[in-house]
């Protein structure tokens, strides 16, 4: 898998403030891209889930924990289905 490199500049004292290592930063911030991205309908669940840098199911866990949906369907769209089907 290509990877790219994108650096973010934070404050000197952010990693003390939060007391998280440099590495544990960068997976917390990975995490919540990956989430908002999803959230925003950016990326699919497996993309999200790569850029997290967990397994589809780690990442749909973590989905659940934060009460967050694994599925975009609406009622309209399951209904429409549904109609297809009949």
């Amino acid at each position: 898998m290509n990877t790219q490199t994108i650096s973010i500049d934070f404050p000197n004292d952010i990693l003390l403030a939060l007391n998280e290592s440099e590495q544990e930063l960068k997976q917390r911030v990975k995490i919540v891209l990956a989430i908002q991205l999803y959230k925003l309908q950016k990326l699919t669940i497996g993309k999200a889930a790569q850029i997290a840098g967990l397994s589809r199911f780690q990442f749909e866990g973590l989905l659940a924990e934060n009460e967050i949906s694994i599925s975009n369907l609406t009622i309209d769209d399951i209904f429409d289905d549904v109609q297809k089907l009949s």
